[in-house]
């Protein structure tokens, strides 16, 4: 098959979990013979970056406005794959849900990951809230198949728009690196780690201030920025004590160094499905501490530990946790276990490609039969 992924801001990764889904699902559809289009946008890739050559990269314009980059870039890289060889289009972010449409007019079937519920995002003002709410209902409509990642979102759509998705969840493929950059000046297993772009909705405020009241010599790494919100970094880093270390966005080894080198993964994101930052600390066997909501359950199981949404309650399961070993390798193993047999790339790549292939092959029926 001839497949374009769209919506995400590139491959190689370089901003979030969509940006990660499209590199890992891309190089495992051309590991099984497809042909695959990631479109990127410029402020995030460069010509000369070093990726899988079998992978296509069309890298189109963007803008430096949060409110319109994805709306640009979506709407540049409809109208390219409209006109480009792909039989089927993967869209990525419900933001896209209006130009869905535009494929299946000239016989590419669509297939709109709308990841979580983005509208609830802190980020967004209420005219962005209630365009995003509409781009949910338009993606009932829009899309040949939309895909959730997770039942709470999928019930969400069955419910409120009376909608069928296709469940298909994120995955996690720990690589073999050994320590190095940051990793190797911190404490072996002896820190906490905090990974999430730094939005309101992620709760970073709250894990620095319960951590402030923790007395521990574990360092906590605060893992992420904020392209559009800068001020919001230096408000964090103003509430921070020096044990804290803000070392920005780090991707590929170095990143994937500090999460196996960690004693503790914190996660505190209250809105979507499954996080993609949550799904790669259990696939490194790491302990969990989680904000407690029914997404975050839904992917954790019994192999975390789950905290309200208060500072106390936080700090007292940081310091807990930290003291108590036994606790912890049991949470690790646990974690370990649930992500190989949920979260595995391989087996999600199958459901895209089945999915894929489905649509392909209802197209073509139709086809036949006019």
């Amino acid at each position: 098959m001839k497949i374009a992924i769209l919506g995400t801001r590139g491959i190689p990764a370089r901003y979030g979990g969509f940006e990660t889904f499209a590199e890992q699902l891309s190089k495992r559809l051309v590991d099984r013979g497809h042909a695959v289009t990631v479109y990127c946008r410029r402020p995030f890739t460069q010509p000369d970056d070093v990726l899988d050559p079998r992978i296509q990269r069309v890298i189109l314009p963007g803008t430096s406005s949060k409110h319109f980059d994805t709306l640009l870039n979506g709407l540049l890289s409809v109208f390219h794959a409209v006109f480009s060889k792909a039989e089927i289009v993967l869209i990525c972010n419900v933001a896209n849900s209006p130009y869905a449409w535009l494929p299946r007019l000239f016989g590419k079937p669509t297939v709109l990951n709308v990841d979580g519920l983005d509208r609830l995002r802190g980020k967004w003002n209420w005219l962005g809230q209630t365009f995003l709410h509409f781009c949910e209902f338009l993606s009932v409509f829009t899309a040949t198949q939309v895909v959730t990642d997770a039942k709470v979102i999928q019930e969400y759509y069955r419910e409120h728009y009376h909608k069928t998705s296709t469940l298909i969840t994120y995955g996690a493929e720990v690589p073999d690196v050994s320590s190095n950059g940051l990793s190797s000046r911190l404490p072996d297993h002896r820190y906490f780690l905090y990974v999430s772009r730094l939005e309101p909705e992620n709760n970073p405020e709250l894990v620095i201030r319960a951590y402030g009241q923790v007395e521990i010599d574990w360092p906590l790494v605060i893992l992420g920025s904020n392209a559009y919100r800068p001020k919001y970094v230096t408000h964090l880093q103003s509430l921070a004590d020096t044990r804290v270390i803000f070392p920005g966005a780090i991707y590929g080894d170095g990143y994937w160094a500090l999460v196996k080198n960690a004693g503790v993964s914190v996660y505190a994101g209250e809105v979507g499905g499954v996080h993609p930052a949550l799904v790669e600390a259990m696939a490194a066997g790491k302990p969990i501490l989680c904000l407690d909501n029914p997404a975050n359950r839904e992917t954790l199981g019994d192999c975390a530990i789950m905290f309200e949404r208060t500072v106390e309650d936080l700090s007292r399961k940081m310091l807990a946790i930290a003291r108590d070993k036994r606790i912890r390798d049991e949470l690790s193993v646990r974690a370990a276990e649930r992500a190989k047999t949920n979260y595995g790339w391989e087996e999600i790549t199958s459901k895209y490609e089945i999915l894929f292939e489905e649509l392909t092959a209802a197209k073509h029926t139709r086809k036949q039969l006019t």
